[in-house]
């Protein structure tokens, strides 16, 4: 997979899972791909300061973005 379709397939990912975090008052963006293997985002508006964010991150987020683009090793959030 090209480093542009990987960066289609996570955007892909992104449009997937964010209805679920706007329904909470919350949004996130793709800030970069490096090396083709980690993935910076940022969450917005409500997930900001959320106590369950890193869950969200992991659990929601991670397993979607790796669900379409396998090779992707970890997802971190950069964090204002």
């Amino acid at each position: 997979m090209s480093s542009e379709e990987l960066k289609l397939n996570v955007e892909k990912a992104l449009e997937e899972i964010r209805p679920f975090l706007q329904s909470d008052g919350g949004d996130i963006s793709l800030l970069s791909i490096e090396n083709d293997k980690l993935v910076r985002v940022q969450l917005q508006g409500a997930c900001v300061g959320c106590s369950v964010n890193q869950m969200t991150l992991k659990s929601g987020v991670e397993m979607t973005i790796k669900k379409y683009a396998p090779q992707i090793e970890e997802v971190v959030n950069f964090e204002v």
